[in-house]
């Protein structure tokens, strides 16, 4: 006898929660339970310990046997820091997976704050070698703001994008301001030249135009949108009501226009930021290399 197919069974779609988008981007800070993090302690603290325990005449700097020991650690830090860039080009799974790769680069790289400043001696002054230190600095200091957008506006970024029948993306947004830029279109062929004019600025507005501080701030003061929003209202005070009066839907088709482009530039926004932080993380990590070349090359060259 033929034996019955079973059913399938149902698939459960689990919804995910804040925390646990959370958990998808600050997974890195967390890997094996902190692992990178304890290591980074440990050895920022041996330092710490060794710089005051070791005797350097007449007092400790960057020239000393001590001094050259931080340096070659720091250095040799820094150059395999870099290589993260290069290291995301190769995913691959276990101890050293991209996500072990990415919290090591995070821990290591703040240990650098303790390695470098010690290897220093606290001896800083107009030159090459101060120039490296405070490269270094800005690059850390520059990571620490990278690794904090990655770890709050991801979230920002799926709440913004959230609507009753689910997540809606770029594109979504940018076929609702045609479906609308459409409706206005037919919907204004019943007014008058003036208030046709207003709906027409609207209509010829690019809906990303605006510098970079404008989508950073997200603030846009020109737009025409809005203007024609007031605009249509004020008029009308002064207009007597009509039974179906066309400007009635227009203005509820520029309010949805409205909405619509706030949550796209909020989009705009928040991607700009996960962005702009590299175009400083990234140019001072090569400035940083060139400071230190001719760090290390003038040392060798004074020795």
């Amino acid at each position: 006898m033929a034996s019955q197919a079973q059913p399938a069974a149902p698939v459960v779609r689990k919804k995910t929660t804040g925390r646990q988008r959370n958990s998808m981007h600050d997974g890195f800070l967390r890997h094996r339970n902190f692992r990178w993090m304890k290591i980074a302690t440990v050895l920022s603290i041996t330092c710490l310990v060794s710089y005051f325990l070791v005797d350097v005449q007449p007092r400790h700097n960057g020239g000393s046997w001590y001094g050259y020991t931080l340096g070659t650690i720091g250095a040799l830090l820094i150059l395999w820091l870099t290589c993260l860039g290069l290291r995301k080009r190769a995913i691959t799974p276990g101890g050293w997976s991209l996500k072990a790769w990415t919290s090591a680069h995070v821990y290591l790289g703040l240990s650098l704050i303790v390695i470098g400043t010690l290897h220093t001696g606290f001896q800083l002054g107009w030159n090459v070698h101060t120039l490296a230190w405070s490269l270094m600095m800005i690059v850390i200091i520059s990571g620490i703001v990278g690794i904090y957008f990655y770890a709050t506006l991801p979230d920002n970024l799926s709440n913004n994008r959230a609507d009753n029948d689910g997540a809606v993306t770029e594109r979504m947004m940018i076929e609702q301001l045609r479906s609308l830029d459409r409706q206005l279109h037919d919907a204004a062929q019943p007014l008058d030249p003036a208030q046709a004019a207003l709906v027409q600025a609207s209509l010829e507005q690019d809906p990303f135009d605006g510098n970079f501080f404008q989508r950073i701030g997200n603030s846009y003061g020109g737009c025409e949108t809005r203007a024609a929003i007031a605009e249509l209202r004020r008029m009308r005070a002064y207009q007597p009501r009509m039974g179906d009066d066309p400007l009635d839907k227009v203005d509820g088709l520029l309010q949805r226009k409205e909405s619509t482009l706030a949550r796209l530039r909020k989009h705009l926004q928040i991607k700009s930021m996960l962005q702009v932080w590299l175009f400083v993380h990234v140019p001072m990590t090569f400035a940083l290399l060139a400071a230190l070349s001719a760090h290390i090359f003038s040392v060798f060259f004074y020795w």
